[in-house]
């Protein structure tokens, strides 16, 4: 099937037509307020901080650092253009490992003692770039995600998997030919990565962040524990077992760094791997008896049950957790549930739906969280495909009570100054919004950095773009 292009849907009739039409079920508000009585330039006060509007910066994984994990002037960059975005909350800025076998890449950042005083810098450059552009930064919350990549770990060749894994998982095992006797992470080895994301988190704390996000999604270790349904010991099985690791970092950072807010970037559902069907469309992989390893998903694979998301949230409640940003799935092995776009990245597949149809699915799932869990501060994720459309959806969600934030990540590396617009309410400039062409991912997929090649001039000249161009287009032999 093929489906419009957004950009195509040029009044809120055709709009509103459209996602009928496709079963997308999404509301929007067809006049965008601007204004300091707007729904989207409300603060949020809670725990005696202020977040002074309702757009987020949602976190990034870079592939541009030093080798040793220290920034270079392209995230120096990026994260001045988190700054001048507009956006009161920087939902951890970028994927940062705790540790060099985490790395997700050579070049993702890493936090230790050597990497401390150039990360404070790091953020000291985005408060600077939003005081500069958008003035008052006491409303500013800006925190720092920390991760381990675990089973798609690549710190020392962005071609070579370097996979520790939880437990044996067969169809990722076959995916990325993984031997049946690959070792599986041991307690105590857990047990030495919880001391090192409380370590983490106490440098985080002196180089100035407001909050850690403990990453809890998109396949990496910490969303992995969640699915750790067949895993003995500890830190598996139960529900008790598999948050043990959340819950053990929560302590060690309470005790080492007292006043440390914390965060949680979680995949609030989860889907069986998909892959390229015979006329590259996505479709499962095959599984028979109930898939078990989808957290926030059902037993066939393809659907939602949120029972266990929602216990989850409890627990964040009941550990003090009010910062929660939401997902879902993986950008390695289901990514059209969790960033839906029209074009696929070059090891990717073809859309096997309407990309809007999975902009509405995160919408609905976000907003039967909210309803019942309304003491989190719950952000919103899948906008970015919105286009256009963004503003109108995201008013309606904020006003309306789905969400209490709009997360946005591919949108701000082609058009960071959208969330300023949007509030100021200028018109959006139609020539910077992302059309979601995938090729911030096919580069890194490809060893190359990551932005907006087509979006950014900065990017656009570089000499990575015609690389990449070769790679999306290569001349056929006679």
């Amino acid at each position: 099937m093929s489906y419009k292009r957004v950009a195509q849907l040029r009044t809120p009739a055709d709009f509103r037509a459209y996602l009928a039409h496709m079963g997308a079920h999404l509301d929007f508000d067809e006049t965008v307020e601007h204004g300091t009585e707007s729904p989207l330039a409300q603060p949020y006060l809670f725990d005696g901080i202020t977040i002074g509007n309702r757009f987020t910066v949602l976190p990034m994984e870079g592939w541009d650092a030093a080798p040793d994990g220290q920034p270079t002037d392209l995230v120096r960059r990026r994260w001045e253009r988190f700054g001048i975005s507009g956006a009161k909350l920087i939902f951890g800025g970028e994927a940062t490992a705790v540790r060099h076998d985490g790395r997700a890449n050579p070049n993702q950042l890493v936090i230790n003692d050597a990497t401390v005083e150039q990360i404070a810098a790091l953020r000291a450059a985005l408060v600077s770039a939003h005081e500069r552009t958008n003035g008052n930064t006491s409303d500013l919350l800006v925190g720092l995600q920390l991760t381990h990549s675990g089973r798609f770990s690549r710190p020392n060749d962005k071609k070579r998997l370097e996979p520790q894994i939880l437990y044996h998982h067969p169809l990722l095992e076959n995916r990325y030919k993984l031997s049946d006797d690959h070792p599986v992470m041991s307690d105590d080895a857990v047990d030495a990565l919880i001391a090192d994301y409380v370590r983490a988190a106490v440098l985080a704390q002196q180089a100035g962040f407001s909050f850690v996000d403990v990453k809890h999604c998109h396949g990496y270790l910490g969303h992995e524990f969640l699915s750790a349904v067949d895993r003995p010991g500890r830190y598996g099985g139960s529900f008790e077992n598999r948050t043990r690791f959340l819950r053990e970092i929560v302590s060690g950072i309470r005790q080492q760094a007292p006043g440390l807010r914390i965060g949680v970037r979680l995949s609030a559902f989860d889907w069986i791997p998909f892959h390229p069907g015979a006329d590259g469309t996505g479709e499962p992989d095959a599984w028979t008896n109930g898939y078990p390893y989808a957290f926030g998903g059902d037993r066939s694979g393809t659907g939602i049950d949120l029972s266990e998301t929602h216990q989850f949230l409890n627990l964040l409640e009941a550990l003090d957790i009010r910062l929660v940003c939401l997902t879902a799935g993986s950008p390695y092995y289901n990514p059209h549930i969790q960033r839906p776009a029209l074009f696929p990245p070059s090891d990717g597949y073809q859309p096997p739906e309407d990309p809007l149809c999975g902009v509405a699915r995160q919408i609905a799932a976000v907003a039967e969280l909210k309803r019942a869990h309304p003491n989190l501060f719950l952000i919103g994720s899948g906008y970015s495909y919105l286009q256009d459309w963004l503003p109108n959806v995201a008013q309606y969600v904020v006003r309306t009570g789905m969400a209490d934030s709009v997360g946005l990540g591919r949108m701000i590396l082609s058009y960071p100054e959208m969330p300023a617009d949007i509030l100021a309410g200028r018109a959006l400039q139609r020539k910077q919004i992302c059309r979601t062409f995938s090729d911030c991912t096919t580069a890194p997929r490809n060893g190359m950095i990551s932005g907006c090649f087509p979006l950014d001039p900065f990017y656009k000249s570089s000499p990575e773009a015609d690389k990449l161009d070769a790679i999306k287009h290569p001349v056929k032999e006679n």
